[in-house]
């Protein structure tokens, strides 16, 4: 089972800790939404700004989050597929 959290409301004029959380949530913006695994910690988060967010019930599993990789070693990873594109011609 997995759970929908969507920010509603403004976020202005929150503590830091109000902050914290809704980043924690993985929410950026206002309108964002997230599907996340229902554990008791994405609970506890809710319920710290439920009055901020809603939360509602979604069937099947939360898909896996997405990894990136660090700016610094996409960078150089592009930096030299553009090398051996250089030699190549």
């Amino acid at each position: 089972m997995a759970l929908k959290v969507k920010l509603v409301k403004s976020f202005a004029g929150a503590s830091s800790d109000m902050l914290d959380t809704i980043r924690g949530l993985g929410l950026k913006k206002f309108g964002d939404e997230r599907i996340l695994k229902d554990t008791s910690a994405i609970r506890g988060m809710w319920f710290k700004v439920k009055h901020l967010v809603t939360l509602e019930t979604v069937s099947g599993d939360a898909p896996a989050p997405k990894r990136r990789k660090p700016a610094k070693v996409a960078l150089r990873e592009r930096a030299l597929a553009y090398q051996v594109k250089q030699l190549k011609a």
